[in-house]
């Protein structure tokens, strides 16, 4: 495993920590949670589940709940999306 793959696979799993302890403590609280779909070159891509599903106001949570979370705990990201 090269050393690329292995920042990758920290990163990620750095992401699932954030997204269970943090993230879908504070989505529950709506009826909702998110999953990890995807992480590329610090870009990360959420799929969000339950209430928040189709939720008009998802982009919203997205980008003043979610996004802030993830980039105080990880300030590597440099991108937060849904998918």
């Amino acid at each position: 495993m090269n050393q690329e793959t292995q920042t990758q696979d920290v990163l990620i799993e750095h992401i699932n920590r954030v997204i269970d302890e943090d993230i879908n403590p504070y989505l529950a609280m709506h009826g909702g949670s998110c999953e990890l779909i995807e992480v590329e070159d610090y870009r990360v891509t959420l799929r969000l589940f339950g209430g928040c599903s189709g939720c008009p106001s998802s982009h919203i949570t997205l980008f003043n709940g979610i996004v802030p979370i993830l980039k105080e705990k990880i300030p590597e990201i440099t991108e937060v999306s849904l998918g």
